[in-house]
């Protein structure tokens, strides 16, 4: 009897490697819709079945990029979740991008307004401004910026006790390329006199 059951064990082996054999030279998968005229598995180079998914056209890619940017424009706090690989990129130029306080004190506060164009033909979406301390805060918009049109970057430095020359950056990625501008602000932070 044991026997048997080994026969027919392996007779289920081996119809279910012919289903699957038939399945993969369909190019159509377990999970596919047998109406969808797509199938869900790519042959490569050396003729081999592949399981991923087939690449978004570029078609695709700019839908999603569009969908994704109408919907930042609905919430602004979208935009700076929008990934730069699914928006179209820009340009960007400021009227300056380094700015120097010159000799300022200890425990002070100092404003600097970075003027910007959008000088590309796509929206300007900027994802984040970074200081490269905690000194140096930079204020940012957070809605899309039409072609063509104007905004701001406002950074407010605090030296705190630091003494003597200082340089500091600000990091803005938005979707432009390079996807990174770093602007500048530098002070000579004199100590107050006691």
């Amino acid at each position: 009897m044991n026997e048997k059951i080994k026969i027919g064990l392996l007779a289920l082996i081996g119809v279910g490697l012919i289903a699957n054999a038939y399945l993969l030279s369909t190019d159509r998968g377990v999970y596919s819709d047998p109406s969808d005229p797509k199938p869900k598995f790519e042959r490569d180079a050396s003729g081999q079945v592949s399981s991923t998914p087939r690449q978004a056209t570029q078609d695709q890619l700019q839908r999603q990029g569009m969908e994704a940017l109408d919907a930042s424009r609905v919430d602004p706090m979208k935009a700076s979740k929008v990934e730069a690989s699914n928006v179209a990129l820009t340009t960007i130029s400021f009227a300056e991008n380094a700015h120097d306080f010159g000799t300022i004190e200890q425990d002070s506060e100092h404003k600097k307004i970075f003027s910007f164009t959008n000088t590309g033909s796509e929206p300007l979406i900027i994802e984040k401004a970074k200081g490269s301390c905690g000194c140096t805060v930079p204020k940012y918009p957070k809605e899309p910026i039409a072609p063509g049109g104007t905004g701001e970057i406002e950074v407010v430095y605090k030296p705190g006790k630091q003494k003597n020359k200082q340089t500091k950056n600000v990091t803005i990625t938005a979707n432009t390329s390079p996807a990174n501008t770093v602007l500048t602000i530098s002070a000579n932070v004199m100590e107050q006199a006691s």
